[in-house]
């Protein structure tokens, strides 16, 4: 079926034949409809019975294509007749459609022009897996970080009006129920609730974020007072007043007002919306698309802020999804037919350094009452879960809300309690201030467990945890460090558990580690101190920190094997770093190479040259190796680091180079 996605057609909508002739003619006979939209505007020229059919082929489509090229599977099969109906009743691109994280946006992808590319989806110069305005027109706004959809919208929404655009351009946010308990969405909403421009927020409600939800909204959700009758009956009473010119903008606040305080009234309970004077629509069957065309075309032109809710189901029209969301969420490759999925033999291979993080932090925990496990809506994820089913207690997933995880950390810290705080690396960037604020100037012993640290593959720019080293040094008070092995992580967790104050960051990769027997006896480490490798005869130290480091452990072999020694240290702590080394070094190499995986600014590259500067170590040459200063977009971490000349044969390259007197000075 690849031939599916190399169907082209010029724009007198005829097919160009790339393959054979009867491929593509079975092809048309499989996707009838969807063969025939290149854009949305081919969309809009159907007639409406048709678009069921429409989203039945985007469902298969979807289906046959994750099946072989992994992505996020359950979100997007269940937006799909919302996409369909947003497309089909809003002049996309001129009107804006803002998604929320960017799971659900595969339909969308496939409607925008991008169907015959979409084998690429998540692949290096491939489709992104997320909306990317670089990409395309009707892609509106980045989306990887959940919560921004709302506050981008309405930023939309009033520059039309500042614009004085001449035709009334309708925005729309789409988010999900989980998305809107961040605590940025609330910002958005009551920033919205006191303008009057023209946005639409689309609340699309499964009751699931990638695990299950957590938090009062979350059960407000799943309980929210408005009936169907009651809906139903406010809406034809809208319609009749409108038809009639019964109500208008100038008196929709008075109407709106009475409206919610008589619904107060009879219901013991307000809507959170519709209290923020918001209108609103719903419950309605997010899988009803022409019932979803309906509602849309009859409130689009309404002035003011909407929100629409739609109930949907993670996964919808594929059972073993619908049946298990969490684990369908990225489920990688799998049969289609039977929903078996397709999982790698795992027998004698290392386990992930998430699980390692998981299993340490429920063994130092049975041990020290003190330890309690963070997490921000990410406890599969980050193995988490593990705490939670054994010591329940003790572990907290607080939701889409990293802000606040850090500090109700900090406030647990403030009483004597031992947090252990895993985030994703490129979610903690959320929570800077927090860090700054509630922690570090407190010098509070909150354990930072940076999950998916370097680059993380697929999931592309908005994902890649490349900052955390460079945005976290700067701070006072803060320890960081990275593991080289699974060893060395848990010894790092053993240590961070003896603290009384500073903040600590653990940061480790996404993926497998390196050792099968990980689960060695736990012992402390000296902070601010690293360890030899390797003692070299020649002008070149190698320093490099995290798990990066193996790949340098097998270059250096490589050098070896040609007779060329290179020294080698595992530096563990960018900060404090050992300045032992450094001093050692500076005096008996006259090039030393920094391997981090993580930007080479401000990284441990940066706190090298710092040191040789402030200590009068100017004729020591530094060469960096780390992610160059710009955006990585998406491919395999093999690829990336390539492309980062970050992958062994750059690292030997490099220090070949060096060997040979014509590596680049790194102070000019």
């Amino acid at each position: 079926m690849c031939a599916l996605l190399k169907i082209l057609k010029d724009r007198n909508q005829k097919i160009t034949d790339i393959g054979n002739v009867s491929d593509n003619q079975q092809i048309i006979d499989e996707y009838p409809l969807l063969s025939r939209i290149d854009s949305p505007s081919d969309l809009r020229r159907m007639p409406v019975e048709s678009l069921p059919a429409v989203c039945a082929e985007l469902r298969k489509f979807i289906i046959d294509v994750l099946s072989r090229n992994p992505g996020h599977f359950a979100s997007s099969m269940g937006t799909v007749e919302m996409t369909v109906a947003l497309h089909y009743v809003f002049n996309t691109p001129y009107d804006r459609i803002v998604w929320d994280v960017g799971h659900q946006a595969y339909s969308h992808k496939i409607l925008t022009g991008r169907r015959d590319r979409f084998e690429t989806n998540r692949k290096l110069n491939g489709l992104s897996g997320f909306p990317n305005p670089k990409e395309s027109e009707y892609d509106t706004f980045t989306a990887g970080h959940a919560s921004n959809s709302i506050s981008a919208a309405l930023g939309m929404a009033v520059a039309s009006q500042v614009n004085h655009d001449a035709v009334a351009r309708n925005v729309v946010a789409v988010i999900g129920d989980a998305s809107i308990s961040g605590g940025l969405a609330f910002e958005g909403l009551n920033n919205a609730s006191n303008n009057n421009s023209n946005i639409l927020i689309i609340l699309n409600d499964n009751d699931m974020a990638i695990d299950e939800n957590v938090g009062a909204l979350s059960e407000y959700m799943a309980h929210l007072t408005t009936s169907k009758r009651y809906n139903d009956l406010r809406y034809k009473a809208y319609k009749f007043l409108r038809l009639h010119n019964l109500v208008n903008d100038r008196n929709k606040g008075a109407i709106l007002r009475f409206n919610n305080s008589l619904k107060a009234l009879l219901a013991s309970q307000q809507n959170i919306f519709e209290g923020l004077n918001i209108r609103y629509f719903g419950p309605f069957d997010g899988h009803d698309v022409a019932g979803v065309v309906r509602v849309l075309r009859d409130i689009k032109d309404m002035s003011g802020p909407k929100i629409l809710h739609l109930r949907t189901r993670k996964g919808k029209g594929f059972k073993p999804a619908e049946d298990n969301p969490s684990v369908w969420h990225a489920p990688g490759k799998f049969n289609k037919v039977t929903g078996e999925r397709i999982k790698g033999d795992s027998t004698g291979k290392p386990l992930k350094y998430q699980d390692v993080f998981g299993h340490t932090l429920v063994e130092l925990a049975k041990s020290n009452e003190k330890i309690v496990g963070i997490t921000a809506a990410m406890p599969t994820g980050c193995s988490m879960s593990f705490m939670l089913e054994e010591i329940p207690e003790r572990a907290f997933d607080v939701g889409i809300a990293e802000g606040h995880a850090v500090t109700f950390s900090g406030g647990m810290a403030k009483d004597g309690l031992l947090p252990f705080c895993c985030i994703y690396s490129t979610f903690l960037q959320r929570a800077y201030d927090e860090i700054i604020h509630d922690v570090a100037i407190q010098n509070l012993p909150v354990t930072f467990c940076i999950d998916r640290a370097g680059l993380v593959g697929e999931d592309g720019v908005t994902h890649h945890g490349v900052f955390d080293m460079a945005y976290l040094r700067s701070i006072p008070n803060m320890i960081i460090a990275s593991p080289m092995n699974e060893h060395y992580l848990r010894d790092l967790m053993y240590t961070a558990q003896q603290r009384s104050e500073s903040p600590m960051a653990i940061r480790y990769p996404r993926g497998g580690g390196v050792l099968v027997d990980w689960h060695n006896e736990m012992h402390m480490l000296p902070i601010g101190k690293g360890r030899r490798l390797s003692n070299g005869t020649s002008s070149v130290a190698v320093l490099s920190i995290g798990p990066i480091g193996n790949d340098v452990q097998q270059v250096i072999a490589s050098l070896q094997a040609e007779g060329k020694s290179v020294a080698h240290y595992d530096m563990i702590f960018l900060k404090p770093i050992d300045e032992e080394i450094l001093k050692k070094v500076s005096e008996h190499y006259t090039d030393i190479v920094t391997v981090e995986d993580g930007v080479k600014n401000g990284g441990l590259g940066s706190a090298v040259m710092e040191w040789l500067n402030d200590n009068d170590k100017n004729y020591v040459r530094v060469h960096r190796i780390g992610v160059p200063d710009c955006f990585i977009n998406q491919g395999t971490v093999p690829e990336l680091r390539k492309l980062c000349a970050m992958d062994n044969e750059s690292i030997k390259r490099l220090i070949d180079d060096v060997l040979n007197k014509k590596g680049e000075d790194s102070r000019i």
